[in-house]
């Protein structure tokens, strides 16, 4: 990495302007946002500043599940990105299509067409959980191994969590068919 990247990496993270990219939602996340940028929340502390053009972003917050009509407008907004550039997944639709999943005219997310560096679940998220977002995504810039350790360990939870409840329906099943 050059000193030039060094530079805008450090700049990015000192302040990072975010776009915002309705790609079909129910403006539910929308309205969060923007509710995350007035003066009661104070993202400018953090140096977060909405910029209109995609060209002067550095983070591209997505909200709303991916229309096939939206798919080539999303991702050209994205090539428009000077890098280093990031993008967050704002609501349950982005990330996994939530109630539109498998219908003909959405995507099941996002991450199909664009790399997703953080998501926010929620319908909507609160306001605190995008400010949240846009810290992690800079404490993932600034330091990786920290991220990389909480992530391990949440798989490790998660892991154990999905084979008790795979315990659980075994003993279930068992004790339905022993009842029959």
């Amino acid at each position: 990495m050059g000193l030039k990247d060094k530079i805008r990496t450090w700049a990015a993270i000192r302040s990072p302007w975010v776009a915002h990219v309705n790609s079909g939602s129910c403006n539910g996340c929308d309205i969060e946002i923007l509710a995350a940028l007035t003066p009661h929340f104070d993202v400018e502390r953090f140096g977060i500043l909405l910029k209109g053009p995609s060209r002067h972003a550095d983070v591209l917050l997505v909200t709303g599940n991916m229309t096939l009509q939206a798919r080539e407008r999303v991702k050209r907004i994205y090539e428009q990105m000077p890098e280093p550039k990031f993008v967050i997944a704002v609501g349950t639709c982005p990330a996994s299509g939530s109630v539109f999943f498998d219908s003909y005219a959405h995507m099941n997310g996002i991450d199909a067409d664009i790399p997703v560096d953080v998501y926010i679940t929620g319908c909507p998220p609160k306001p605190e959980a995008i400010i949240h977002a846009v810290t992690k995504l800079i404490k993932k810039v600034t330091h990786p191994e920290e991220i990389k350790k909480e992530k391990e360990e949440l798989d490790r939870i998660l892991i154990a969590e999905v084979e008790a409840e795979r315990k659980r329906r075994q003993q279930r099943r068992e004790e339905k068919e022993v009842t029959s």
